[in-house]
């Protein structure tokens, strides 16, 4: 690093907001709701209240609430037909493999933009506090994937290492991978409006296109198996992972809506123009997942639907951070989606469980 990078570095660290590692400060002034922001705010980060921000209380609240554990639900059924030589079509187990496949390592890419990324530059102790559930929470989905290959006595090393294998799967994982990587530099700092984009852009590449498209595809196709009853164990703790990353989506897309509120000046023309090309290259990433995945159309689906379903969801995507939708037409081929991921429903499509799940005194069963 030259001499004038490393002036520009110090010049930022300075400009950025503290980590909550600074050296206590004995008879500090107390903090004040004001002195808060979601970025480069210099006020102490260990000290929870009082509350700047009440949505991302309230979803630190509702995921602890929508506590659920991979082993306890029954994956009997699922063995079962798996083992069957007539109980699957062969386009079926490409999908469920190709999913696994994928989803296995796409929520530690997850984990570690959160972790070593994403965390240490959001200046807000309640955001803070929601981004270590969702951190504990990408663990339990990579533990989900884990217990349903070793039920049903899948290759792990061959879904695991899929990332690296199928080119499907590779292109997101790879699109992804960037993002996480200017950030994680340890020079980098936020403070300039630069360095603030790079995070916003981060922000935007995991939470609106990662957790937002590229997952979606996977979603619809195995929840369709288990409308079907097919492998309802593994639909049923796919949908539970719908749910989780619903409630991820709405975080990061408030995170995402507070910060351009709080920084407007980065909110420029051309950075729009730039969100907007890299949601329509998430879209098309997806799209080339669909065609992989179902060559020869499945479950009544076919990667036609799927093209049209990722313009409908790309357009809201785009609606909720402010921009304008880029798919004219685009309408919902699956509307039993959005049921899914209503929690408030009393119980699953499957019928073997509550689907508000919650813990402790919160949860609540039916007769």
């Amino acid at each position: 690093m030259s001499e004038m990078e490393k002036v520009t570095a110090k010049a930022s660290a300075k400009a950025a907001g503290v980590i909550g590692l600074e050296i206590l400060e004995m008879n500090a002034p107390r903090i004040q709701v004001d002195d808060k922001r979601i970025i480069n705010c210099r006020a102490d980060l260990n000290q929870l209240v009082p509350n700047k921000y009440p949505w991302a209380w309230q979803k630190y609240l509702d995921g602890c609430a929508n506590h659920w554990m991979p082993n306890e639900i029954n994956m009997s059924a699922d063995v079962s037909l798996w083992k069957s030589i007539n109980g699957l079509t062969p386009d079926e187990r490409i999908i469920i493999e190709r999913s696994l496949g994928f989803f296995s390592t796409a929520d530690s890419l997850v984990a570690n933009n959160l972790v070593l990324a994403v965390y240490r530059h959001i200046t807000n102790p309640e955001c803070r506090q929601y981004l270590l559930r969702q951190a504990f929470e990408e663990a339990l989905h990579t533990h989900a994937y884990q217990y349903i290959i070793e039920s049903l006595a899948l290759d792990e090393a061959r879904l695991f290492n899929m990332y690296r294998e199928v080119p499907a799967v590779a292109d997101k994982a790879a699109w992804a991978l960037p993002y996480t990587q200017s950030l994680a530099d340890p020079d980098f700092a936020t403070g300039t409006p630069e360095n603030d984009q790079r995070l916003l852009r981060d922000l935007i590449a995991f939470y609106v296109v990662f957790e937002g498209i590229f997952f979606y595809v996977g979603f619809v196709q195995i929840l369709s198996m288990g409308r079907r009853n097919k492998m309802v164990g593994t639909a049923e703790q796919i949908q539970y992972i719908l749910r989780d990353e619903s409630m991820h989506l709405n975080f990061g897309i408030d995170v995402i809506n507070q910060i351009k509120h709080e920084n407007p000046h980065l909110w420029t023309e051309s950075f729009k123009a730039e969100v907007i090309e890299m949601i329509k290259t998430g879209v098309e990433l997806e799209n080339r997942y669909a065609e992989d995945t179902m060559p020869n159309g499945v479950l009544g689906l076919n990667a036609k639907m799927f093209r049209e379903y990722l313009g409908f969801i790309a357009n809201r995507r785009l609606s909720q951070i402010g921009l304008p939708p880029q798919y004219p037409g685009a309408e919902n081929p699956f509307p039993w989606m959005s049921e899914l991921i209503d929690l408030k429903k009393e119980k699953n499509f499957f019928e073997t469980r509550v689907i508000e799940y919650q813990a402790g005194g919160t949860l609540s069963w039916e007769d």
